[in-house]
């Protein structure tokens, strides 16, 4: 990967942004998209639109989201201990234990994740799962006062954990779900201002916001773009490990390539032409199936307005939702590629109309 590119995915990893507070992360794919974008806007709900040839007739969205699932804080008990509510979906296995920063204002305050240690816990217990709700963070505050001269009620809390290198050109980081997205859409824009789309084709790359609780900044950005064709992408489940059911799931890998999905949240023509720009740029890629609406931005987009021609691509991750998520940086960089290639595909003339073939 590009160094710079390298450089930009990884700031935007390592910068908190739970849903509803992705300012700091808006900032960094603004900063990024800024030298090649035609505009750069931020909307009411914290989208950011990068756009090129921005007045054109026909306009492309692209959506990846910034938002990473995360906590946040809601009481402070006398002890000084500090309870939080989840943002987005956990395994209520995984926090335990954990160290975690909390986000209060310009400072960020190291703490840990705990409860009554196994010593402790009787038999029925030590069987079943703690709920959130039976956690807490503990910051070293000896008391509520001291606690609230730290941090305060409504700050956002993440995993102390950041991108790191693996092995065999993999990655590990809290929050490829999906800020790998929204670099993937920054990338493809940064590809298209090097070699233009149709001149009767603009491209809008949306950094999209609170997507872990509702798709919400897909949807008001879709809205009030108006686009009749889009592309979303996202992070898919890598079924390349033991105890996952290839016959319930499907057989999609890590490092074999980008996921395009196909369903009915997918236009017909759109799938045509990612397979087709696949093809063209000898990018390899896998094929998944969703047989309803999925849980991507996608399924806010396609139905914005009087409907969207929406593709949905994808990047295989292992562990989703857990602050150790696996990926291969080779399917990020292609993917971005892939998507570049779609658009330039599209002409302002380009049919998404569902028909049959003759």
């Amino acid at each position: 990967m590009r160094k710079e590119s390298l450089a930009f995915f990884s700031e935007l990893l390592n910068t908190p942004s739970p849903s509803g507070a992705e300012q700091q992360a808006a900032e960094v794919f603004r900063n990024y998209t800024k030298p090649f974008a035609d505009t750069v806007t931020t909307d009411v709900m914290g989208n950011v639109w990068a756009r090129i040839n921005p007045d054109a007739p026909r306009q492309i969205m692209l959506a990846g989201h910034i938002d990473e699932i995360g906590f946040i804080v809601h009481y402070v008990s006398d002890e000084g201990l500090v309870y939080f509510m989840s943002i987005g979906g956990h395994d209520s296995a995984i926090p335990l234990g954990q160290r975690v920063w909390i986000h209060s204002g310009k400072k960020r305050i190291p703490g840990v994740i705990g409860r009554k240690a196994i010593h402790l816990l009787t038999q029925d217990e030590r069987k079943q799962k703690p709920e959130l709700n039976e956690l807490w963070i503990d910051i070293g505050a000896k008391s509520k006062k001291e606690a609230f001269a730290l941090i305060e009620i409504g700050d956002v809390v993440t995993y102390q954990y950041e991108f790191q290198p693996l092995a065999n050109g993999m990655a590990t980081a809290r929050g490829f779900d999906n800020k790998m997205g929204a670099f993937v859409v920054a990338e493809a824009l940064r590809h298209l201002s090097a070699k233009r789309p149709d001149k009767g084709v603009g491209v809008i790359a949306v950094g999209t916001t609170q997507e872990e609780v509702g798709l919400r900044g897909a949807r008001t950005a879709a809205q009030a773009l108006g686009c009749e064709a889009g592309i979303a992408v996202d992070v898919t489940h890598a079924i390349d490990y033991p105890s996952v059911d290839k016959k319930k799931h499907g057989d999609i890998r890590m490092g074999e390539g980008p996921v395009v999905n196909t369903g009915p949240n997918v236009n017909p023509a759109m799938f045509e032409i990612a397979k087709q720009a696949a093809k063209a740029e000898k990018i390899p890629i896998q094929v998944e199936v969703d047989g309803g609406v999925t849980g991507t931005d996608a399924g806010a987009m396609q139905v914005a307005g009087a409907g969207m021609a929406t593709g949905l691509l994808g990047v295989a991750i292992r562990y989703m939702h857990t602050p150790v998520e696996v990926l291969s940086l080779k399917d990020v960089e292609q993917c971005a590629k892939l998507m570049a290639a779609m658009c330039r595909l599209v002409t302002a003339k380009t049919d998404f109309t569902p028909r049959v073939k003759k």
